[in-house]
């Protein structure tokens, strides 16, 4: 299992601080979500460059590794995809995206208006991946995995070290999964003085296969949270990570995510793509309920979308 070390992790927060934002964190009652009395904190990385956490990680990768002239090259459902695009313009570099057809139009614009040739390759992020090896055996260019990397881990796990900061004390995290490289930086900066839950779509059940199986395995990929939480497997660096500080994952289906997506808008006025939003619907639907007196705190990990309707009416909320 890769050892993501304190000291590593304070020196890539070090080196990022100039590229990315300290995003803000927001805590209120959970009675103004519907759920019973205690402290709720949502850690908005939704607000961060290029709208999600990804900046982090593709900032990582460039400013610690030999770029190539060919530039770098990355697959993405579209995420990944948009904060290596960003990150390539800002430090003036070459960038070849590879997406699926599932990736939204929000996102293919910002890649291509960020300045990265854009390639849409197969359904899934599986076959954009393959399409971008190929590539990067024929032009030599750097590439950034979206999830599976040290450089990923160590980026993402400054966000435990930022959330660790600007929240005095908390007992549980929730955080959205995908490949796993969000939860397993985080969880390897907590190191089990948190508890970390793990959140995926029924539709998207990699995380579920893989803790059954004891091994990374393919699972279905689909659903309105398959462009940002849909790889087919889990990546082989996160999944040891994830087994050792994880204590369990749950899941959430369309509908949950879907009123997820209208409260955070109806509460705190911030806007949620399908799958940044995975972790909130846990809480809300009381698929994940807190213990009386738990503090919890809640991952919003992403904000590119521009096809959700908020306007539908959204029924007061219980209370208790």
């Amino acid at each position: 299992m890769i050892e993501l070390t304190r000291e590593a992790v304070t020196q890539t927060n070090r080196l990022l601080e100039p590229y990315i934002r300290r995003t803000p964190v927001v805590t209120t009652d959970a009675v103004d979500f519907g759920l019973a009395p205690g402290s709720l904190t949502f850690k908005l990385e939704s607000l961060q460059h290029a709208g999600s956490f990804k900046a982090r990680g593709a900032f990582a990768h460039m400013l610690t590794r030999d770029i190539p002239p060919a530039g770098v090259v990355a697959a993405s459902g579209g995420n990944h995809g948009t904060a290596v695009a960003f990150a390539a313009m800002k430090l003036k570099v070459k960038a070849t995206i590879f997406v699926p057809r599932i990736s939204s139009p929000l996102k293919i614009d910002r890649i291509r208006r960020y300045g990265a040739h854009l390639r849409v390759e197969g359904e899934d992020y599986a076959d954009a991946l393959a399409a971008s090896e190929h590539w990067r055996a024929e032009s030599g260019a750097m590439s950034i995995h979206a999830f599976d990397a040290p450089e990923t881990l160590t980026a993402t796990a400054t966000i435990g070290l930022e959330l660790e900061d600007q929240v005095d004390a908390f007992d549980t995290l929730l955080v959205p999964v995908g490949g796993g490289g969000l939860i397993a930086g985080i969880a390897s900066w907590f190191a089990g003085r948190v508890k970390i839950i793990a959140v995926e779509p029924e539709k998207a059940p990699k995380l579920t296969r893989a803790l059954a199986a004891g091994y990374p395995v393919d699972a279905p990929v689909g659903g309105i949270a398959a462009d940002s939480l849909g790889p087919r497997r889990i990546g082989t660096l996160t999944l040891p990570i994830i087994k050792r500080y994880v204590e369990r994952v749950v899941t959430v289906s369309e509908e949950d995510m879907h009123d997820a997506q209208r409260l955070l808008w109806d509460r705190l006025s911030v806007v949620v793509e399908p799958g940044a939003v995975a972790a909130s619907a846990a809480l809300f639907s009381h698929k994940y309920t807190a213990a009386p007196g738990e503090r919890v705190c809640v991952m919003v990990s992403g904000a590119n979308t521009a096809a959700v309707d908020f306007s539908r009416a959204q029924s007061a909320p219980k209370q208790g």
